[in-house]
């Protein structure tokens, strides 16, 4: 194909990649053409980390940070150095023809970092990831992202809302490069628990999961090495729906069903780009880390990080709280034949089974199924919530935990751990190469 001035190869053009939609790898080749103005201006000049399904959405996705080594001489790249300390190549896309050779190597959806490729060091977007816990209602998402406007309005900065294409929302603010990571991430912990003070009752800030409710405010998006699907992003869903920009006017009332691959390139044809203004509306982050300073004076803790970082000054302590020390409880058993169960060495005093471990959260959920069509009658008893789905991270792709905590369940009901539903080893084929 001929785009933006270059030739751009697109193999297998005519590969299912949706097979419930119907969607061949050229219609999201033809999608994304369709919206490239919107999509390009949402990654234009960030690296990204290749998210690659290869065998469609249905199909295992791997991540590949290092960029391709074969790769034509128009594509370009940025050097990036994570928490680790380790080094990646990535991909920057600048135009049409750059989006279109990344979606040929099998990227569904899009994962630029909050920089751009010429100050690695400074973000230039807050990001807020409205993340809902299980059995929380769309209209729930809806509430808490206008809840997240009036704090955004009264601290002096723009948000740009987007549906998340899974079940949340997404609201990106452009700031300033003047401040790095650990300082956005800092304002972002003071908006969360600024958001939750407004809307107990429907937002949190909690990181651990037996502590939240409602709608989670995922300030660790903006931690290092972090990503998320990007404006226009097609997610590896059944109906191929897209993550889109929308006019604050539009929030109401959204419902994130109605954006799709089918029918997001006629509203972009129809009004443009409802975030064509975002990188015209820069503000700062001053008023947040005031607030910040006054959550610390008045004793706040940092919130805690994501597992892979090293523990940081002020943090609280990363444990879950059922786990801490000095409570009663025990270590739940293993399944048979693993050495570790629901939560490790760690003690706790929820009733936890594990259910499965599993390559794909499809594969998982059917154990899950499978499970709860064994104990019939420990069915009417689950919460949304008591059903702890937990992405962990492999060395090359994600993997999928699914626990079950039994505090609802009458205790003469309860089943003991049994042998996993799903048993995947993600490190199986790395240790035999050792």
């Amino acid at each position: 194909m001929q785009i933006a001035g270059r030739e751009v190869q697109i193999t297998n053009p005519d590969k299912v990649f949706f097979p419930a939609a119907g969607y061949s790898k050229g219609d999201l080749v033809d999608y994304y053409l369709a919206v490239a103005e919107g999509a390009v201006r949402a990654l234009f000049n960030r690296p990204m980390a290749l998210k690659r399904f290869v065998q469609g959405a249905e199909g295992e996705a791997f991540f590949q940070k290092r960029a391709p080594a074969v790769r034509p001489p128009w594509i370009e790249t940025a050097m990036l150095t994570f928490p680790s300390g380790r080094t990646a190549e990535e991909i920057v896309v600048r135009d049409a023809a750059q989006l279109a050779w990344v979606v040929n190597l099998g990227c569904i959806d899009l994962n630029p970092h909050p920089v751009r490729a010429d100050d690695l060091d400074h973000p230039d977007e807050l990001r807020i990831d409205l993340d809902p816990m299980p059995g929380v209602p769309w209209s729930q998402v809806r509430e808490v992202a206008l809840v997240a406007k009036g704090v955004l309005d009264d601290m002096g900065l723009t948000g740009w809302p987007k549906t998340s294409g899974s079940r949340g929302m997404h609201i990106y603010c452009r700031i300033e490069r003047r401040w790095i990571y650990p300082e956005v991430r800092r304002a972002a912990v003071a908006l969360a628990r600024e958001i939750e003070r407004r809307a107990p009752e429907i937002a949190t800030s909690k990181w651990w999961k037996e502590e939240r409710r409602g709608v989670f405010l995922d300030y660790n998006q903006n931690a290092k090495d972090r990503t998320i699907a990007s404006a226009y992003s097609v997610r590896p869903m059944p109906d191929a729906r897209v993550s889109t920009p929308l006019r604050w006017d539009e929030v109401p009332d959204c419902e994130p069903e109605a954006f799709t691959l089918a029918t997001v390139p006629a509203r972009f044809a129809a009004i443009g780009d409802p975030a064509a203004g975002i990188d015209a509306a820069v503000g700062s982050l001053e008023a947040l880390l005031e607030l910040a300073a006054r959550h610390e004076a008045a004793g706040l803790p940092d919130a805690p990080w994501p597992p892979n970082y090293p523990r940081q000054p002020g943090e609280e302590p990363r444990v879950q709280p059922s786990r801490a020390r000095n409570r009663s409880g025990a270590v739940p058993p293993a399944a048979p034949g693993k050495r570790a169960g629901p939560t490790g060495r760690r003690r706790t005093t929820v009733p936890l089974v594990e259910i499965a471990r599993a390559r794909t959260e499809k594969e998982a959920r059917k154990g899950l199924e499978r499970w709860k069509a064994r104990h019939p009658e420990v069915v009417p008893y689950l919460e949304p919530a008591d059903v702890l789905v937990d992405a962990m991270r492999g060395r090359s792709s994600a993997w999928y935990r699914i626990r079950v905590n039994l505090t609802h369940v009458p205790a003469e009901l309860r089943p003991s751990q049994e042998p996993l539903e799903v048993d995947y080893d993600p490190w199986a084929a790395y240790r035999g190469r050792r």
